[in-house]
């Protein structure tokens, strides 16, 4: 299947249909179309089905409503699968909230891949958000990243193995920063050493990762004075992930002067997501209004 260029007409197609069913009025089973990543088959690809097929789906806040900040979202699943509650349900919210959401599909170990395939995806999908800034009113210096659990990696690894861009390429897309402006991590796997997820780290770095690809890709210990400022959300009791991927990010954060806000809640299993329906305010876990507050501290929100 020979894939589309991504040329404003196109674009701005996309953000029309998006603005026609993303909004909080609209109803969430309306999906908004997906955009490819990149123009032919993506670095690596194993196939041409959709799974082969890196892309993000952009949800648009209600007119009138934008705050001009944006955020990339990687939902979770153990590089398994991609969890719909962590994806646009998380877009939904935050569209209520002003925000324009992408929500990226990225490629999963449980179709073949392994790092760095979906690091390729999330680079990618960073860089295109900020190219097409203007096109979908967004501040391109107001972007960040927010991923769960695996997503939670995939989100840590971009904040903390992000470049400048390439200058000298050909495509403007590979010109962009690929820095997230901030980062939400939502009990987010961090470390690949002992306390990593098990499934989580087999289907990133595959059965027999090298001890150098182990150290690359435990993020607490890629944290440098450049990483962006972080929100940091796990529960005490998450029997899935550990907490102490969380702490052990935060300690790196601290160490390194970035500046984060940080909530452990005692109870709560693995996969909290909202909490609840994203259009029930008084449904929603407590850290849904930590991060707000926090969010409006980066003019973020209104």
């Amino acid at each position: 299947m020979k894939r589309l260029l991504l040329p404003a007409a196109f674009l701005l197609l996309a953000i029309s249909h998006a603005c026609a069913q993303s909004s909080p009025s609209a109803s969430p089973s309306s999906t908004p179309a997906a955009i490819p990543l990149w123009p032919q088959a993506a670095p690596g690809a194993l196939g041409q089905a959709p799974a082969d097929i890196p892309s993000i789906t952009p949800f648009l806040p209600a007119p009138g409503t934008a705050t001009g900040a944006a955020l990339l979202i990687c939902p979770g699943g153990g590089y398994v699968h991609l969890t719909p509650k962590e994806g646009e349900g998380y877009a939904h919210f935050f569209n209520a909230n002003g925000i324009t959401a992408f929500v990226l599909a990225y490629r999963l170990g449980s179709h073949g891949y392994h790092y760095p395939a979906m690091f390729l995806d999330v680079t990618r999908a960073m860089r295109t958000i900020r190219a097409h800034a203007a096109e979908w009113a967004v501040d391109p210096h107001r972007i960040g990243i927010i991923g769960s659990s695996a997503g939670g990696h995939l989100a840590s690894t971009l904040l903390t193995h992000f470049d400048a861009g390439n200058p000298a390429s050909p495509d403007p897309i590979e010109r962009q920063s690929s820095r997230p402006d901030l980062g939400i991590l939502c009990y987010p796997v961090i470390t690949m050493g002992p306390d990593a997820h098990a499934g989580s780290k087999l289907n990133l770095l595959g059965p027999t990762p090298s001890p150098a690809l182990v150290t690359l890709l435990s993020n607490e210990l890629q944290v440098t004075s450049a990483t962006p400022p972080c929100f940091l959300f796990h529960t005490w009791e998450d029997p899935v992930v550990k907490v102490e991927n969380t702490l052990a990010f935060a300690a790196a954060l601290r160490a390194h002067g970035v500046p984060f806000d940080l909530h452990i809640y005692q109870q709560g299993g693995h996969g909290t997501g909202l909490g609840g329906p994203w259009d029930q305010p008084d449904k929603l876990h407590p850290w849904t209004r930590e991060c707000l507050y926090w969010l409006k501290l980066h003019q973020f929100t209104k």
